[in-house]
């Protein structure tokens, strides 16, 4: 497999970053999906944390640029019924995890590049988590097949991405913008939104996915969507010295909306990694795989957005204060929730198989 194009798209994605940071989106948050669908969250009165509330562009163009790709490459196919509740429980802890970190796995990628050593320590989380989550894959763990679906269902996130711009292009008095903090730091509209169409297209057609690229490169040896992420990295970094300069520092002190809580980092991180992997892919994979008509991954969006509002509305999410004590409790509740939904699901699946080993009738 040709890891070419891979490497073009990874590199294009952390120019954009960088250029959505020159123009106006906050430092090191040139694109993060899970901080993005919390703006979203409080933009729609789901929170009411002022500093975090804004409709996010990119994740509009996201959902557009995979849908009208997945149309133009009849790759756009509803389908669902595999284990929605559980999907979207995997995806509200992917996102308490990552507001801890502060941080989806791409943000964590792009504060490596602008030299914010926190995120090296939620890499190595990350990564155990994933390690983690690949010890029940080889165990069993799966979440079952989906199934056809009529088509009125694909176009559910599509059609969400389009009110989003709506109200968004409309500012109605009942939609939340902050005045302040991360909320009000953004590029241009037009900007965010071709800069989004552009990343969801990419990444459409390639595939690419954090969890995905050391997935499998530890499971199977296959480095093909890691390649992409260490374009992302390389260009990212080369974008941010040329064209933010000023923000690239070195070190775990002051960094730009990023807290020094080793244990906390890491362990946020390893939630975010373990469901991740559970779901079959990170937040921005499962965006585009909703746009692609996918059901299930669009149940795993709404989780996390839900997870937005629920840390925000509980105290959960950290601060470059550090990570408030409701934050670590819901990480540790997290790690025991996702670890025994895999241990479970594992279990079932290892009682089926002895009864069909022992030719006992499985319904």
């Amino acid at each position: 497999m040709r890891k070419g194009p891979i490497l073009i798209a990874g590199g294009v994605i952390g120019l954009l970053a960088a250029l959505l940071v020159k123009f106006g989106n906050p430092v090191n948050m040139g694109i993060c999906v899970a901080c993005f669908y919390r703006d979203i969250a409080g933009a729609l009165g789901l929170h009411r944390a002022e500093v975090v509330q804004y409709i996010r562009p990119e994740i509009v163009g996201f959902i557009l640029g995979a849908f009208i790709l997945a149309i133009a490459k009849n790759e756009f196919k509803p389908r669902g019924g595999s284990s929605p509740l559980i999907r979207f429980i995997l995806g509200f802890f992917v996102m308490i995890g990552a507001l801890v970190f502060l941080g989806c796995p791409l943000r964590m990628i792009l504060r490596l590049a602008n030299g914010d050593l926190n995120a090296l320590v939620g890499l190595i989380g990350f990564v155990f988590g994933i390690v983690i989550g690949i010890g029940f894959i080889k165990k069993g763990f799966s979440l079952g097949r989906s199934y056809k679906q009529n088509a009125a269902n694909g176009y559910i996130i599509p059609g969400f991405a389009i009110i989003l711009l709506v109200l968004l292009l409309a500012q109605p008095a009942f939609i939340f913008f902050s005045q302040e903090g991360p909320g009000s730091a953004h590029a241009p509209l037009l900007l965010s939104l071709v800069a989004g169409l552009i990343v969801g297209g990419l990444v459409q057609r390639t595939r690419l996915c954090t969890v995905g690229g050391f997935r499998d490169a530890i499971l199977i040896k296959d480095f093909h969507l890691l390649t992409g992420l260490i374009g992302i990295f390389v260009v990212a970094l080369i974008s941010n010295l040329i064209f933010n300069p000023a923000a690239f520092k070195i070190g775990f002190a002051e960094q730009p909306i990023a807290h020094s809580d080793f244990v906390w980092n890491f362990l946020g991180m390893s939630l975010a990694g373990l469901g991740s992997v559970l779901l079959g892919g990170c937040p921005l994979r499962q965006t585009i795989l909703a746009a692609e008509g996918d059901t299930d991954a669009a149940v795993a969006v709404f989780g996390l957005i839900t997870g937005g509002a629920f840390a925000h509305n509980f105290g959960t999410a950290a601060s470059a204060k550090g990570v408030p004590a409701n934050g670590q409790a819901a990480v540790i509740i997290g790690l025991v929730i996702v670890l025994a939904i895999a241990s479970f699901v594992v279990w079932q699946k290892q009682k089926v198989e002895v009864k069909v080993k022992e030719g006992v009738h499985v319904g």
